[in-house]
Protein backbone atom coordinates (compact mmCIF):
# COMPACT_ATOMS: atom_id res chain seq x y z
CA UNK A 1 0.00 0.00 0.00
CA UNK A 2 1.32 3.36 -1.01
CA UNK A 3 -0.32 6.74 -1.37
CA UNK A 4 0.03 6.42 -5.16
CA UNK A 5 -2.36 3.41 -5.01
CA UNK A 6 -4.98 5.32 -3.01
CA UNK A 7 -8.29 6.36 -4.60
CA UNK A 8 -8.15 9.81 -3.00
CA UNK A 9 -4.61 10.52 -4.12
CA UNK A 10 -5.18 9.40 -7.72
CA UNK A 11 -8.30 11.55 -8.05
CA UNK A 12 -6.77 14.66 -6.46
CA UNK A 13 -8.92 14.38 -3.34
CA UNK A 14 -6.17 13.90 -0.73
CA UNK A 15 -5.21 16.92 1.34
CA UNK A 16 -2.58 15.18 3.45
CA UNK A 17 1.17 15.32 2.93
CA UNK A 18 2.30 12.05 4.52
CA UNK A 19 5.08 9.59 3.70
CA UNK A 20 2.83 6.58 4.34
CA UNK A 21 -0.81 5.67 3.74
CA UNK A 22 -3.23 7.09 6.29
CA UNK A 23 -6.24 5.51 8.02
CA UNK A 24 -8.55 6.62 5.19
CA UNK A 25 -6.57 4.70 2.52
CA UNK A 26 -8.86 3.08 -0.07
CA UNK A 27 -7.46 1.20 -3.05
CA UNK A 28 -8.23 2.74 -6.44
CA UNK A 29 -10.44 0.18 -8.17
CA UNK A 30 -11.82 0.28 -11.75
CA UNK A 31 -15.35 0.09 -10.31
CA UNK A 32 -14.76 3.20 -8.21
CA UNK A 33 -14.65 3.76 -4.50
CA UNK A 34 -15.64 0.72 -2.46
CA UNK A 35 -16.32 0.64 1.27
CA UNK A 36 -13.81 -1.33 3.36
CA UNK A 37 -14.77 -4.92 4.03
CA UNK A 38 -16.30 -5.56 7.41
CA UNK A 39 -16.52 -8.62 9.63
CA UNK A 40 -19.72 -10.60 9.44
CA UNK A 41 -21.94 -10.54 12.51
CA UNK A 42 -22.83 -14.04 13.64
CA UNK A 43 -25.29 -14.71 16.43
CA UNK A 44 -24.15 -17.20 19.05
CA UNK A 45 -26.32 -20.11 19.88
CA UNK A 46 -27.87 -19.78 23.32
CA UNK A 47 -25.92 -22.17 25.49
CA UNK A 48 -27.73 -22.03 28.79
CA UNK A 49 -31.36 -22.79 29.27
CA UNK A 50 -31.18 -22.39 33.06
CA UNK A 51 -29.93 -19.63 35.25
CA UNK A 52 -26.43 -20.22 36.54
CA UNK A 53 -27.50 -19.20 40.03
CA UNK A 54 -30.84 -18.73 41.72
CA UNK A 55 -32.08 -17.81 45.16
CA UNK A 56 -32.95 -20.81 47.35
CA UNK A 57 -36.61 -21.65 47.73
CA UNK A 58 -38.49 -20.79 50.91
CA UNK A 59 -38.17 -24.39 52.13
CA UNK A 60 -34.41 -24.42 51.47
CA UNK A 61 -33.97 -21.10 53.32
CA UNK A 62 -36.01 -22.38 56.27
CA UNK A 63 -33.92 -25.55 56.51
CA UNK A 64 -30.68 -23.51 56.45
CA UNK A 65 -31.78 -21.35 59.38
CA UNK A 66 -33.60 -24.00 61.45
Amino acid sequence: MTCEECFFSRHGLCALALDEPCATFRPDHPDGLRPPSQLRFVFRQERRRQAAWAFPSAQEQASLHA
